[in-house]
């Protein structure tokens, strides 16, 4: 459910919101709403340890390998 919300900015800050919402196709409440998104996003993993924020995604690109071939990898590895 989507509610008004009415802010009070500073004139520079709008008239870049308006040239920022036009270069990018997007609405300026599209703009703000993503915002605030990242920073609870932000919020609700802070308490994820530094070693595992460093790892998140790593994996997000590339495909997850199989569990059988990297028990193989390991094995020969630990043969050698």
């Amino acid at each position: 459910m989507n509610k008004k919300l009415t802010l009070n900015v500073d004139e520079s800050i709008i008239d870049f919101a308006h040239e920022y919402s036009k270069k990018t196709h997007q609405s300026i409440s599209n703009i703000v709403e993503n915002y605030f998104i990242h920073l609870k996003t932000e919020i609700d993993t802070s308490d994820i340890s530094s070693s595992a924020k460093e790892l998140y995604g790593i994996l997000e690109m590339n495909e997850i390998p199989d569990k059988k071939e990297l028990r193989k990898e390991f094995h020969e590895k630990s043969i050698n």
